[in-house]
């Protein structure tokens, strides 16, 4: 398909309403304010992504890893959320610059067979992220409130109307509900943290990557998950779209701006993200590994051991508390990743609450299955397999991006730097070869 020069001639809707069109660029930014300020109404799309990066599948891997294998995979999380960062920096320069998301893009520059395969495997990776979500929050009401696991996969599916009340007061709403559950998230964790008590020395030689991680089967499992779990398919689509919500000037200096402060937002999102991440693992080995409880790898499980190793009544119940914030606060950006995708590869635009509920009817149908077939043990492995899942289809959104963001044609004067391309190559190599070692294993 021959490249196009403008926005306007790819997407004639685009030119008008943009991505995500009743929010794209709603978000005024103040004029004449510099420094702090200027980067405080900026701020906000980056956290809508770090939810991503700290979802329920990311608690059954980091839990799985912390308990079976000590603080040992922590430099996974490290290096995951590296990578992270310059894979989302490249998705805000690609919004900001070329004034497409993922998708549009992948539809603007890709013959229609590639850009429909493309759009099948995002819509594979999001049934996968919202697998997780359903579990994570059907786990939790089952440990706070009782619920039974397979009641409360159905239950979920109320989460479609919370979409809808939270998109009718604006973006600058959605946004503040998910930096408050974000908090809430990591306030319960410090608190885990506090009595946990981990060995400082072990954590810290825990961040500094093995070659056990790749030749030992179980360990490389884990690993993959937690980075399928970390790098998130369906942000690099998100990201892209929702640095337009901020109405930059759409001047070169403008767009630098712009670019600049949503790198700048993601890099203290994702930070945060990795402080919660790293968390999890840490009291997984904190109180399971050093106790010698390496099966723990269930939720649930972790739930109800939680309170009594710590000597902490509190433990579980913060846990929980925590877990139910985590699944909510996924639901929110996994609709909106969700609704990017259908639209940008397709130009099909869904009523919301039709796009969510077919999206999510299609994450619990498996999830019942599998908790009637297996009880409530099949949940966590269902979990970690989602995780995989993520982690295989990866490569098929960041190539597209590494290519995109690195292209003239695309990006105009913006295009990625000789040295950024070459690493965001790098990362591109090692997530594959991960993905292909991953698949002999299983093979």
């Amino acid at each position: 398909m021959p490249p196009a020069t403008t926005t306007e001639t790819l997407f004639p809707s685009a030119a008008q309403s943009g991505s995500l069109g009743e929010t794209y660029r709603s978000v005024a930014l103040p004029a004449g304010t510099t420094g702090w300020r200027r980067l405080a109404a900026f701020m906000g799309p980056g956290f809508l992504v770090a939810v991503g990066y700290m979802d329920p599948g990311n608690w059954a891997t980091d839990i799985a890893g912390g308990s079976a294998f000590g603080y040992t995979l922590l430099s996974v999380i490290l290096l995951s959320n590296l990578m992270a960062i310059v894979l989302q920096a490249l998705s805000a320069r690609l919004g900001v610059a070329a004034g497409l998301d993922l998708a549009q893009a992948c539809r603007a520059y890709y013959a229609r067979p590639v850009s429909f395969a493309l759009w099948v495997l995002a819509e594979i990776a999001i049934i996968a992220c919202d697998l997780a979500e359903v579990l994570g929050t059907a786990i939790a009401l089952k440990l706070l409130f009782g619920v039974p696991l397979v009641w409360g996969v159905v239950v979920t599916a109320a989460d479609v109307f919370l979409i809808l009340a939270l998109q009718r007061f604006g973006f600058r709403k959605i946004e503040a509900f998910i930096i408050a559950l974000l908090l809430i998230i990591a306030g319960c964790f410090a608190f885990e943290l506090f009595y946990a008590k981990p060995d400082i020395g072990d954590v810290l030689a825990g961040f500094v990557p093995t070659t056990g991680i790749v030749t030992d089967p179980a360990k490389l499992y884990l690993a993959i998950g937690i980075l399928g779990a970390t790098v998130m398919p369906h942000n690099l689509y998100l990201h892209s779209s929702i640095v337009q919500t901020r109405a930059f000037e759409p001047t070169d200096a403008g767009k630098a701006e712009a670019a600049k402060l949503a790198t700048i937002d993601g890099t203290i999102a994702l930070g945060l993200a990795f402080f919660i991440n790293a968390a999890i693992l840490i009291v997984a080995a904190a109180v399971f590994h050093t106790a010698g409880r390496t099966e723990v790898a269930d939720i649930d499980e972790a739930y109800r051991l939680l309170a009594p190793m710590m000597g902490v009544g509190a433990a579980s119940v913060v846990f929980g508390v925590a877990l139910l914030a985590s699944g909510q606060n996924s639901t929110v950006t996994g609709t909106l990743a969700g609704q990017i995708v259908m639209e940008g590869f397709l130009h099909l635009r869904l009523p919301i609450w039709l796009r969510r509920l077919v999206t999510r009817l299609l994450a619990i149908i498996p999830a019942v299955i599998v908790v009637g077939a297996s009880g409530d043990s099949g949940a966590t492995q269902l979990l970690v397999l989602s995780q995989v899942i993520l982690s295989l289809q990866l490569p098929f959104a960041v190539v597209p991006l590494v290519l995109f963001t690195g292209q003239t044609r695309v990006m105009g004067r913006f295009v990625s730097p000789v040295w950024l391309r070459v690493l965001a190559w790098g990362i591109a190599a090692v997530i594959i070869g991960l993905n292909l070692t991953l698949l002999y294993g299983m093979m």
